[in-house]
């Protein structure tokens, strides 16, 4: 079967788009291409060919392909029988650097093994597919890819101490608090701060535990249970605390409380 999934992600209210590619194939072949971004790929299943920079890379399940801007390559097959499946990530070269020094990375292995990152990778993918929440895109991609970089790249890691980190989580926790229905970007935030992207994340790790969506997420299911005792429905409270539906409200409170919304809801209910 040949098949390509295209979907995007928003990173942040307003912000740039990142396309992302879930394939499976078992006879195409790409003709010969490149591409404005970063190509970041994880191999999950059958055998594939790569031709690029005068050699063959041929990734197994669990490998990451990193292929730089406008660099040509092709992909096909790597046997008659198995074809090839794997899900990509295109990313701006500046989603790599801010956490770096030393401009523009290079990767001089194309081909890397780190089962950690490839397993983060496949989570964002498919966390990121099922639901594009532009915050956690925002809180998750940067990150991820400032990971990649400063292990795999030539470039250096920037300092991870960050003066004040306390406070300025908190200004950032207080903001998407009062903007949970629209939460600002934090490229934006970021800017207020006079800080860059990465160096927010970092902070507002450290200080909190989690990353800005995640926390976010969290306020919002506290506020869905006051909503719910009350006696709305699910379908209700989802518009009301900034969830995109209650599909996503679910997965959160299940996750945080261990219930679906609708069994909370009707077990306060019948204490009453």
């Amino acid at each position: 079967m040949e098949q390509a999934l295209w979907t995007r992600a928003r990173l942040g209210r307003c912000g740039p788009q990142l396309d992302m590619l879930t394939a499976r194939f078992r006879r195409h072949v790409y003709a010969p291409h490149a591409h404005d971004e970063f190509t970041i790929g994880v191999c999950v299943g059958g055998s594939e060919i790569i031709d690029y920079r005068g050699g063959r890379i041929r990734p197994g399940p669990g490998s990451i392909v990193v292929l730089s801007p406008g660099e040509m390559h092709t992909g096909g097959p790597g046997n008659t029988t198995d074809g090839y499946s794997y899900r990509a990530l295109y990313a701006e070269p500046s989603l790599l650097t801010e956490g770096t020094l030393g401009g523009f990375p290079h990767f001089s292995e194309p081909l890397i093994d780190d089962p950690d990152l490839a397993a983060a990778i496949l989570r964002t993918h498919t966390d990121l597919g099922a639901n594009p929440d532009p915050l956690e895109a925002e809180s998750r991609l940067p990150w991820l890819l400032t990971a990649l970089a400063r292990r795999h790249s030539t470039a250096r890691p920037a300092t991870d101490t960050i003066p004040g980190a306390a406070g300025i989580a908190t200004v950032v926790r207080d903001r998407l608090a009062d903007e949970l229905l629209d939460p600002p970007s934090l490229a934006a935030l970021a800017a207020d701060l006079d800080l860059s992207r990465y160096q927010l994340l970092r902070a507002f790790r450290t200080t909190m535990g989690v990353p800005p969506y995640a926390w976010l997420a969290q306020h919002r299911v506290a506020r869905a249970r006051g909503l719910l005792e009350s006696g709305l429905r699910p379908a209700e409270v989802a518009a009301l605390v900034g969830f995109s539906d209650q599909a996503h409200l679910t997965r959160w409170f299940r996750r945080v409380l261990g219930v679906t919304p609708a069994a909370y809801r009707n077990s306060v209910q019948d204490d009453r």
